[in-house]
């Protein structure tokens, strides 16, 4: 997501599920550790809620291999205690961590990025190149998001977004490879949703760690159909060929699950894969049908658009929440989607 883009909303209970058909991405949130936002998903693998906006909405990943830790993404800076927490459940300490690894460096992923570091004492950060000068000075980072939401708002959302020193960044390109405790892990480039975004191959468990290149899957909407799932087109970098290109590269490693910021892992890949491709597609046309001729409030008209597309595609997975209760669970999502596609529209139509 965007640097500024989501607000922390009001905790909220999360719907019932019936327990028919329950693909593996509910049966994850349902095996949570003494911690509550835990969930122990095998292979050395902990998700953690990082709390952000609401719960199972914004998760952040660790990884141990014999003593050792990662962390993949990290939330806010409200988040840091939940990081630490689930490092702490898992037995381990601070001085045990090896490497934080952001996929991106929107504020969702790695606001808490600076503040986390401070507590991780033998840890390097890997980054994308594009993202590693925004996490050593956040200033733009900073000034973006503070232009649009407020000093107020930023504390409330985000916490003081802190540098982080340049001696404990490592850049990740294309094809980047190091290890956890001799577990191989390997970064591609995977632009689409944004241009300064990797991936994390797994080799263990044949999981990826996707950020937002495979989209966005929120638990409440799980029926037996499986996980649904929906692009995301924040702005300002979104790039729907990119993202497809990107999306097949991960097919090609033959992956099991995919971990996702938001939230958590989803499985079959490659049937996945296929429907979120074809949502990519569906958003553009929707996108090219409201904007390609003028008219009064192209935004609003576009998030209504947007809505009546998604709502039908909840349906047709066998979605049964009322249309109100599916509106709020993606009107974040909704909203930072259409800015993202007017802001593409504009620079490849000229408009």
């Amino acid at each position: 997501m965007a640097p500024g883009a989501r607000h922390r909303g009001g905790l909220r209970r999360l719907p019932g599920r019936d327990g028919g058909g329950v693909p593996v991405a509910a049966a994850l949130v349902a095996r949570r550790g003494p911690g509550g936002g835990d969930v122990n998903a095998g292979h050395g693998i902990v998700a953690i809620d990082t709390g952000f906006h609401r719960p199972c909405f914004d998760a952040a990943y660790l990884l141990v291999e014999r003593g050792r830790a990662a962390f993949v993404d990290c939330g806010t800076n409200h988040s840091v205690p939940r990081m630490l927490g689930a490092l702490g459940r898992a037995g381990l300490k601070p001085a045990d961590v090896d490497w934080l690894v952001l996929t991106h460096v929107h504020l969702d992923h790695a606001g808490g990025a600076g503040a986390l570091m401070r507590e991780l004492p033998n840890a390097r950060l890997l980054v994308h190149p594009r993202g590693a000068p925004h996490m050593i000075d956040p200033s733009r980072l900073i000034a973006g998001a503070t232009a649009v939401y407020g000093e107020a708002e930023m504390t409330r959302s985000y916490g003081e977004i802190l540098p982080v020193p340049a001696a404990r960044v490592v850049e990740a390109p294309e094809g980047f490879a190091f290890d956890l405790a001799g577990r191989p892990l390997h970064c591609i480039d995977t632009p689409g949703h944004a241009r300064h975004h990797l991936c994390l191959w797994d080799a263990r468990s044949r999981c990826w760690f996707t950020g937002d290149t495979f989209g966005l899957s929120y638990r409440e909407l799980d029926t037996g159909n499986g996980p649904f799932i929906l692009p995301t087109t924040t702005p300002v970098q979104f790039d729907p060929e990119a993202l497809k290109t990107s999306i097949g590269r991960l097919l090609e490693t033959g992956p099991i699950g995919m971990y996702l910021t938001h939230f958590g892992r989803v499985e079959p890949p490659q049937a996945l894969a296929r429907v979120l491709c074809e949502r990519i597609d569906a958003t553009v046309e929707t996108t090219r049908h409201v904007l390609s001729v003028p008219q009064a409030d192209p935004h609003g008209r576009l998030v209504q658009a947007l809505r009546a597309l998604y709502l039908q595609a909840t349906r047709a997975h066998g979605v049964d929440l009322p249309d109100a209760q599916v509106i709020d669970l993606l009107g974040v999502d909704i909203e930072l989607n259409a800015q993202g596609l007017q802001v593409w529209w504009a620079k490849t139509h000229g408009a």
